[in-house]
């Protein structure tokens, strides 16, 4: 083969490897943190560790303990890996227990607080929960609704709270 006839056919080769080039490119871009989407249904005070926790601290998404033999989250601080924030209680009145009116009132007044800590674009990137009390938990007297900032797209980099 003459030397013009190989540098003639150089580009096609060229061309031909490019899709196993950018095959292989992909491997080293990192996946895309799925978003998360927490709802009333994502917790609740039947959760142990939840009924330990005050406004204002940081814990984790719920994981299975094999030592306690069940799901559990735990108290941990703001910067340290933490998946939530409590950041406020709401007090529901007596009354018949009614998920679907309590569910109600709980996003309602969580999303209160939430628009209060967060408003405007501060909170765009943030969303929030509320942990609403069970029928069992209802009860026994629990008329609390624990309110819950996260992060979508993962663990929070500190305290979510402003500043005073």
């Amino acid at each position: 083969m003459t030397v013009a006839r190989q540098a003639a056919r150089r580009p096609f080769r060229l061309l031909a490897m490019l899709p196993a080039v950018l095959a292989l490119g992909t491997l080293f871009v990192a996946p895309a943190t799925p978003v998360v989407h927490k709802g009333d249904d994502f917790l609740t005070p039947e959760t142990t560790g939840v009924l330990n926790l005050e406004a204002g601290e940081c814990f984790t998404d719920p994981e299975y303990s094999p030592v306690a033999g069940e799901e559990i989250v735990l108290y941990t601080t703001c910067d340290q890996h933490a998946d939530n924030q409590s950041y406020g209680f709401t007090h529901a009145d007596d009354g018949r227990y009614d998920r679907a009116a309590l569910a109600a009132f709980g996003w309602s007044s969580c999303k209160r607080g939430f628009v209060h800590y967060w408003p405007g674009t501060a909170g765009a990137e943030l969303d929030y929960y509320p942990i609403l009390p069970t029928a069992e938990t209802w009860a026994d007297g629990d008329r609390d609704i624990m309110c819950v900032v996260y992060d979508p797209r993962g663990e929070l980099a500190g305290s979510m709270l402003p500043r005073a």
